[in-house]
This record gives C-alpha cells, structure tokens and sequence, in this order.
C-alpha cells in the first residue's frame, strides 16, 4: 500500500510541475519536476520510498524507448546509419575508456578500476527527450536535432552492457578483454536481432486482426502498450539488451505506422494520444524522482564530502562536453549541415551541449545496490550522488546557453490569432445554418454545439450580453406585434408567449434573496399542483387525456411561433455579430435556443438530419478557411492548423455516431 500511495503522490507532483510550467514556462520543465520532487521528500513516509530497479527499468524505461523507437523514421535513422553507430558505439566507448582511466589515474585511494568504468558508464547515456524540453522555444538546426535523438536511441544500450561489464569485472576481480568484446557484441546486436524478430511478429498479429476486422482498438492497442514490457522482460531473460530489443521493436512499429496510413485511422490517433500520455507522465516520474531521492542521498554524505563530489561531477560534464566537440570537430562524425561551412564551431558546440543525460543514467545508478552490494560497491551514495549533478549540471548548462545559442522560434501565429481565426471560422458556420428558411430542434442542437466551441475559448462580457439580450427583446415585441396584425397567432397566444419571454428575462437577471426566495416556492408550488394533476388523472383518465391534447395543441403553436422569432433573432444576430462579439452572441444564441429545444423536447430527433446538419458545417469551415486563405488574409500555416482542427473535430464527432 506504501508504494501505491508513493507513485500516486509522484504522480500528482507530475501533474502540479506540469501546470506550473504552463503558467510560468521561463525555466524548462524537467528543472519544475526536481525541484517538485525534492518538495515530496519533506513527507516523512518517502523519505525512505524506493523503486526496486528491475521494476525501474522494465515499467518506466521500457515503454520510453519503445515510444522513442516507434517515433522514428525508419527512413532517416537508415541514411544517418553510420553517424549514429559513430555518436552511440564509439564515442560511448572512447568516452568511457577516457572517464574511467582518467577517475582510477587521479583518484585511484576513491575510485578502483571497475568502479570508474561503472561511474563512466553510468554518466554516458544522453536523453533526447529532456533536450526537446529546453529547446521547445528555439531553433535547433535539424541535423543536430536528428543526430541527437538518434544518438539516445542506442547509446543508452552502450552505456547498459558497459556498466554489467564493469559490475561482472567488480565482482568476479577478473577482466577477459576477449570476453568482454563477445559478450558486447552479443548483447548489443543480440538485443536488436531479438527486437526486431518479435517486433515483426507482433506486427503481423496486429495486421492481421485488422485485416479481419475493423477498427478493433480495444485489442490492437493493449498489445502495443504491453510489447515493450514483453520484450524487455523476454531479452533480459536471454542476457540480452533489453533497452536495444524494445528500440528495435519500436523501430519496427514506426515502419507498420507507415504503411497503415489511413487503413486504420481510429487505433493510429487513439494509439498516438495514449503513448502522449503515458509518455509525459513516465519521463515526469523519472524527474520527479530523481528530485525526491537527492535528499536522502544528500544526507547519508558530509558536506566536506559534497563538495568534493559536485567538483567531480563538474569535471566530469566538462570532459564529456570537451570530448564530444572535440568528436565532431576533428570530423569523426559527419553533421552533413547545410550551414557547416557558415558555422562548424557552433553546430559542434551544439552537439556536445545536446548531450544532457536523464532517464536512463538514473535507472543505472539506483541499479547499483542490486546489480553489486553495498559491501562490494562502499561509494554507493557518492556514485548516485554524482550522476545525479552532472545530470543537473547538463541541463542548467543547456538552459543558459541554448537561448543564447540559437535564435528563438518565430511561430507564423500566435495562439491568440489562432483562437481568433478559429472563432471567425465558427462563426461563418453557424451564419450559413442561420441563413436557411428551416427552423427545428436538430438544427438548434447542431448550433450551439458549435456555438459552445467559442463561448469555452473566452470569458463572457456580460455587459455586452445583456444589451444583446435586451435588444433581442425588443425584436421578439416587435415580431410578436407583427404576428397579432397579420392574424398568424391569436392574442391569447401573444399573451401566452409574452408570459414566457418575462419568465426567461427574469431567470437571465440578478436576483436578490427574495427573488430567489420567490422562485423555489413557485418551483415547489409548481410540483405540488403537477402531482395533484396526476392523481387526479388517475382516477378520471378522460381528463387526463384532454389536458394533454389541450398541452400539446399549445406546444404546438408555440413551438411554431418561436421558431418564425429565433429566425428573426437570427438575422439580427447575423448583422451584428463581429469578431469582438463573437462569443457574447454566441451565449445569446444560446439562450434562444434552449428555450426552443425546451418547447420542443417532446419531439423526436431526428439522428440522420442532425449528422447532415454538421456535415454542412464542416464543410462551410473547411469552405472559409480555403476562402481566407486564397484571399491572402490568412497565412498557410495557420490555414493548416485550422484545417487540422476541424477535420479532429468531424473525426471526433463521426466516431460519437457508433
């Protein structure tokens, strides 16, 4: 139970960094969810909580380097073939080659042979992911980007096998170079060989039940989200990378996406949101836990001891930092930038900045106590300790120096222009529906859905919906005196109907105590007289029977005379509305609309004229979107985005039909 409420608590503090990032997002969101992390740790019943690191890396790692795997193009890791084997084999090697000769050579009392290999090796894993959370508001160039995220696909598996080399040598007190270059070799490509081959037949499994039926995504998608579970657990099994075997099966994943392209529209948008999700949230805890276990670290080291580990720590970034420009300078990995000649020095000193490390060097240093025991490994904490700063340390550094690097992201629109075209775009819809002759309850129905798409994007102005509100009274008196001279309804009717119209002012104004006072009694004196009626009706059902046809004929007519006043209301709204009262016209429209549907709500509706109705909507925004846009009012890329919008707001609406 301790541990269900201590992934919940690490939950939660993933979702309150997430909302304060979109509040204040000046600093990068993996920095909120430390600090939020570090906060959990006042709570006397974590200060002790632990991940067992098996469950680590199979529940949490796994299914992110799957997710990283399936959102590769196959096509462009293929042509990068030899660049990423350069920046994830052997400079991984090299780097930790350097890292543990240089730790045993200079610190040989603190670090013995095996020991320095297994920090090195813990600190040489890179995460693309927390490199997308600091440049999210820059432009990094696209072959750095590329090479980056291509990078932490495989040498997270490099850092993986060196550490369980180095542990094997702590423990055993022997190192066979022989041995240890076959058993690299065999777990490395072992790993991608076992992915790909279960990855293939998982695929076809998955096509094949698609083949056969349609659409079914409460089978397909539970065998996406437990492959890499299955994959990873099986692998390990077999002494093999399981890290490589789920990226290789991810990999294989990006390949059927692929193919399917529309064939099965519903499962590749449910399958995208839900690796979304789960993808934010897993990558959240990692942070999240790395701030909540500093603390306890930080406690079992004097301080004397701390600051010797931050100055080692920092040492180390800027070897790894120096190492990796170095790497790309001299030529021994190929950017093939367009802007290479323009400027080498600063793509290179991107790259070597890029290489922020994360999820993975974490999984590794809480790996130690299990991999070799707190007898055997005496540093335990330190080594934790130090992984845990040069992973701060690389993203304080890329914090500072990529805004200062890289020019900022110049959006074509801003998000209020988009809100703004999206309004218009609406607002052009419900005008086009307005503007037929036919008035009926499906209609109303389709109309303020579309109107609720504006009036949730801002605040309503009650100021100016009250003297729409007013003015819309003033037509409906107008039109009612028409209706009298012209013989279409009777006086009574025109009573009856104003009758109403008091009652919804009065429901739409500011009430007082007594006012409200007033308006629970008449509700309760209204129930008490319906339930008097039905007994009544029980005992003299010709009664009962007269009083509904009498409620019904006047249902009727005043069905019909709201719907010749909305059609007026309507055309008034049509020639006032502008993109500045869009969304107070929207709620008045609103309110004349449930007061039909509520004269109305005996009748049936009719499913089939509701579906045509939206369809003619939809089409009537992808219509001004392409008007906009040819017109020139409008740039392609928010045309593109507007475009998007809509046709998941139809895709959303189609699926609701079953």
């Amino acid at each position: 139970m301790a541990t269900v409420i201590g992934i919940f608590l690490l939950l939660a503090a993933v979702v309150i960094a997430n909302i304060v990032h979109l509040i204040w997002p000046v600093v990068p969101l993996a920095i909120y969810q430390i600090v939020a992390g570090v906060i959990l740790a006042v709570i006397p019943d974590l200060k002790t909580f632990q991940l067992e690191p098996e469950i680590f890396m199979l529940l949490i790692i796994a299914p992110l380097m799957f997710n990283d795997g399936q959102n590769t193009s196959s096509k462009k890791l293929a042509r990068s073939f030899s660049r990423t084997m350069s920046m994830a084999v052997y400079l991984a090697l090299v780097t930790v080659i350097i890292l543990g000769l240089g730790l045993h050579l200079f610190l040989p009392q603190s670090f013995s042979l095996p020991i320095a290999f297994m920090l090195a090796a813990i600190i040489t894993p890179t995460d693309a992911v927390a490199v997308k959370s600091l440049t999210t508001n820059v432009e990094m160039p696209g072959n750095v980007n590329l090479t980056l995220e291509h990078e932490s696909l495989f040498n997270d598996a490099s850092g993986i096998v060196l550490f369980s080399l180095a542990e094997t040598t702590l423990i055993s007190g022997k190192f066979s170079l022989a041995n240890g270059i076959w058993t690299f070799v065999y777990v490395f490509f072992g790993g991608i060989i076992f992915g790909t081959i279960v990855g293939t037949l998982l695929i076809r499994l998955r096509t094949a039940l698609l083949a056969r039926h349609v659409d079914i995504a409460a089978i397909v998608i539970p065998i996406n989200i437990m492959t890499p579970l299955l994959i990873y657990y099986l692998a390990e099994e077999l002494h093999l990378s399981g890290i490589l075997a789920v990226v290789a099966a991810g990999i294989m994943h990006s390949i059927l996406y692929d193919r399917l392209h529309l064939t099965s529209t519903k499962v590749q948008i449910a399958t995208t949101t839900i690796w979304n999700i789960i993808s934010e949230a897993l990558n959240g805890l990692v942070f999240v836990f790395l701030g909540l276990s500093l603390p306890m670290v930080i406690n079992h080291i004097k301080q004397l001891q701390t600051l010797k580990i931050i100055g080692i720590a920092v040492i180390l970034y800027v070897v790894m930092t120096g190492l990796r420009y170095l790497w790309s300078r001299f030529g021994l990995v190929d950017l093939h930038s367009r802007t290479l000649k323009q400027n080498p020095r600063r793509d290179s000193l991107l790259l070597a900045i890029g290489g922020i490390h994360g999820t993975i060097t974490m999984a590794m240093a809480f790996s130690i106590p299990i991999l070799a025991t707190a007898n055997r490994v005496a540093m335990r904490n330190a080594l934790i300790l130090i992984a845990a700063f040069v992973i701060l340390i690389s993203l304080l550094v890329g914090t500072v120096a990529f805004p200062r690097l890289l020019p900022k992201k110049q959006a074509s629109f801003s998000r209020t222009e988009f809100q703004k075209a999206m309004t218009a775009t609406v607002q052009f819809a419900i005008t086009e529906l307005t503007n037929t002759e036919d008035q009926n309850r499906e209609k109303s129905l389709v109309i303020d859905q579309l109107a609720s798409q504006m009036t949730m994007r801002s605040r309503l102005n009650t100021e100016v919906y009250n003297k729409l509100l007013q003015k819309c009274h003033q037509v409906e008196l107008n039109t009612l005196e028409e209706l009298v001279d012209d013989d279409v309804i009777t006086p009574q009717q025109e009573r009856a109907y104003a009758l109403l119209m008091v009652r919804d002012v009065f429901n739409h104004s500011n009430h007082g105590f007594w006012d409200l006072f007033s308006i629970i009694y008449q509700r309760l004196h209204w129930l008490r007289v319906r339930h008097k009626m039905h007994r009544l009706a029980e005992k003299h059902p010709e009664i009962q029977q007269r009083h509904l046809q009498r409620f019904k004929n006047f249902n009727d007519e005043m069905s019909s005379t709201l719907r010749i006043i909305i059609r007026r209301i309507n055309k008034y709204l049509n020639e006032v509305q502008t993109t500045q009262n869009a969304f107070e016209v929207a709620a008045v429209r609103r309110t004349y609309l449930n007061r039909y549907r509520f004269a109305s709500r005996r009748d049936q509706l009719d499913a089939d004229q509701m579906t045509s109705y939206f369809i003619d909507a939809f089409q009537s925004e992808h219509s001004y979107i392409q008007q906009q846009a040819a017109a020139g009012k409008m740039s392609s890329e928010l045309a593109n985005a507007l475009n998007e919008q809509v046709s998941t707001d139809q895709l959303v609406y189609m699926q609701s039909l079953n």
